[in-house]
């Protein structure tokens, strides 16, 4: 439907097979201005995205990962928006624009806005798509590009039954002829184990003398009953009763691991939350279904024949999988791929937490029978339980479920290699070797940045020129982690595409053992390196304005955890005061940033940044916080300090506060964890 046009900034129609990679050398840049450098390029207008009069670009997301920063963008025409006008522009650390992904694959040109049906009417073809219908959502006139020439279009989103169950359906009629144009369906369906996770630890909330199964820094995070949409509550701080019929058990599970994703999250791609802005969504059990589904506004957890509830790594990891998805650029992928990338973000969440009850591996169900047939999916050889191991035309009509296995397969591949690495020998389409494995790790980053530059038309094809891209990127001088990218993919038969990059020289690293791609320093790269990270021991190791750092909560400020949490302004008058402690972040090693904070303001503002948290590492500033930020309970952000690899670099937090109007800036829980 598309190919990726890979554009160097300020060239008009040329096309490279091979852009530079971004420079690990490059001065790092703000997002901020990143943003306005990529503003002004689109604003010129380049032919890379297929650019017509009367159209306008918005700017939706700007996203920095490894070696690059993603700019994503929305197209209107004449006032409408377009469907499939989506696009990313892709810049090195200095935001200088290294190259493009544009789902369009023309310009729209002349097209006339006025309608030949009534939205009424289209919305009549969109209701006859379901069995029943609860709700529709509304019907907007939009401009329909994704099958190649512009259609003015009405786009109605409606919920209710179809031939599968639930769902939440968006359906695009011709606007001129009434024609069925394209549905997408919303709620993403999954199936997987359901076991008990043991005793475990999770973060709740607690209200006077009430706690509640909602997570306290993660928007939206809480686990309900699905019969009425409730978060469980209780007088003590103690969860289920290890059965696994029981819905406030099967809540242990389902919290436990969504709160492990997010930290996997933060830990291993640096991103705030599952919707990449701190939050996430409702989970509630009690579906009556063998499966478990994502539909943009929660996750339901069904049960097993058994009648247990699957609340596990599999199921809940797969599931928030859609909604990461879902919430980067381009939107839940399309033509087969949605379902494997799920996968890959329910096994990085598994290895991630790597609990005993259930030891990381790469099946999907093995733990529980969700149907009484053991494992649903197998990462390692999709055959084995009736998927293809291989690519071919018609895998993007198969069974969504079904289309995954290639690219589970792939993930399987780049991540393990064909002999295993410890895990089970994965066979070959092509009879070839993958050698040197990236590991879990790293072939997450590579899957989540490839996701960083998804359209609206995204397919296994894409993919492959994403993830080659994404490879390029993390791993600038070396070829090693691209070519076994590369290998993974003709493993599985998925072909090789124009827009494809190429990588020539660099330093090959010898093989893994599922832990880092380059060579760790004495002593490895792991760990957490800050002292004192969580004030637990009063000011010890920490400097500047450290009466700021005490129990605070007689007067209203709890720690996150602990005792002890560090205070921050909240004068109401003019003030600034700043913590500091120094940290060596050892050569070779990747390095993140992180650190709850609690935010409350007596601003009102919802535009104007009067008082200001500033993150600095040395003369670097990581991030921004304001009483913009305001909320009810502690918030989770993470900085890169990857840039500081070999140095020893002063963390330090400065509030500042304006003459009227508190806000408070209460951190607790830093941490500089190495991986």
């Amino acid at each position: 439907m598309f190919a990726v046009g890979l554009v160097t900034a300020g060239t008009a129609a040329a096309v490279q097979a091979s852009p530079p990679s971004p420079s690990s050398d490059a001065f790092e840049v703000s997002n901020a201005v990143a943003a306005q450098s990529v503003d002004s390029f689109v604003k010129s207008k380049p032919s890379a995205i297929q650019p017509s009069s009367d159209e306008t670009y918005v700017q939706k997301s700007v996203t920095a990962s490894g070696n690059a920063k993603y700019v994503s963008y929305d197209r209107t025409y004449k006032g409408l928006h377009v469907t499939g006008g989506d696009f990313v522009v892709v810049t090195d650390k200095s935001g200088a624009t290294q190259y493009t992904s544009v789902a369009q694959t023309k310009a729209i040109g002349n097209l006339s806005t006025t309608p030949k049906i009534t939205s009424s009417a289209a919305e009549a073809v969109a209701r006859h798509q379901l069995t029943s219908v609860n709700n529709v959502e509304g019907t907007s006139l939009v401009v329909y590009t994704l099958d190649g020439a512009a259609k003015l279009a009405y786009e109605t989103t409606l919920s209710g039954t179809g031939a599968e169950g639930a769902s939440r359906l968006t359906v695009a009629v011709d606007a001129n002829t009434g024609a069925l144009l394209n549905s997408t369906e919303h709620v993403m369906k999954g199936t997987g184990t359901g076991w008990i996770n043991g005793s475990v630890t999770i973060n709740t909330t607690q209200s006077g003398s009430t706690y509640s199964m909602k997570d306290p820094s993660i928007t939206s995070l809480a686990c309900q009953d699905a019969a009425n949409n409730t978060t469980f509550s209780g007088s003590d701080d103690v969860w289920g009763n290890g059965t696994g019929t029981n819905r406030e058990t099967g809540c242990v599970d389902a919290l436990y691991v969504a709160q492990k994703e997010a930290a996997m999250l933060s830990s291993w791609l640096g991103r705030n939350g599952m919707d990449g802005s701190g939050g996430a969504w409702p989970i509630r059990v009690g579906l009556n279904d063998q499966n478990a589904y994502y539909d943009g506004t929660q996750v339901q957890i069904g049960k097993n024949t058994a009648g247990q509830w699957i609340g596990s790594a599999d199921v809940v990891g797969h599931e928030m999988g859609h909604g990461i998805d879902d919430h980067t650029p381009g939107g839940i992928s399309k033509s087969g791929t949605q379902e494997f990338v799920a996968d890959t973000f329910g096994a990085a969440t598994e290895w991630y937490a790597n609990n005993p009850n259930d030891p990381p591996d790469y099946l999907v169900g093995e733990e529980i029978n969700l149907v009484g047939s053991g494992p649903i999916r197998n990462m390692y050889n999709p055959s084995a339980v009736g998927d293809s191991n291989c690519y071919s035309s018609s895998t993007p009509s198969q069974e969504v479920h079904a289309a995954a296995g290639p690219g589970n397969h792939w993930f399987y591949l780049m991540a393990q290699g064909s002999a295993g690495n410890g895990q089970p020998s994965s066979p070959t389409c092509n009879g070839s070797t993958v050698s040197n494995p990236l590991g879990i790790q790293n072939a997450i980053k590579v899957m989540y940045n490839a996701m960083l530059m998804k359209t609206s038309s995204s397919s296994y094809l894409k993919y492959r020129t994403w993830t080659l891209t994404a490879a390029k990127n993390l791993f600038p001088g070396s070829c090693t982690q691209f070519n076994t990218v590369k290998a993974a993919w003709d493993a599985v038969s998925v072909p090789a595409q124009s827009g494809d990059p190429t990588c020539t020289g660099g330093t090959t690293p010898p093989p893994t053992t599922g832990g880092p791609t380059t060579p760790p320093p004495t002593g490895g790269c792991s760990g957490q390196k800050l002292a004192n990270p969580g004030f637990e021991s009063g000011t010890t190791s920490w400097s500047g304005n450290t009466g700021s750092i005490s129990q605070w909560a007689s007067s209203g400020q709890a720690a996150h955890g602990g005792t002890w949490s560090a205070w921050l302004d909240g004068y109401g008058s003019t003030h600034t005061e700043a913590i500091q402690q120094s940290v060596t972040i050892p050569a070779g090693c990747t390095a993140t940033l992180s650190f709850y904070v609690h935010i409350d303001s007596a601003e009102t503002t919802t535009t104007t940044q009067y008082d200001k948290l500033t993150v600095t590492a040395g003369s670097t500033t990581l991030g921004t916080l304001s009483n913009l930020n305001k909320a009810s309970g502690y918030q989770l952000q993470s900085y890169s300090l990857n840039a500081f690899a070999g140095q020893t670099v002063t963390i330090k937090f400065s509030g500042s506060e304006d003459s009227s109007l508190q806000t408070s800036f209460v951190i607790d829980d830093t941490a500089v964890t190495l991986s």
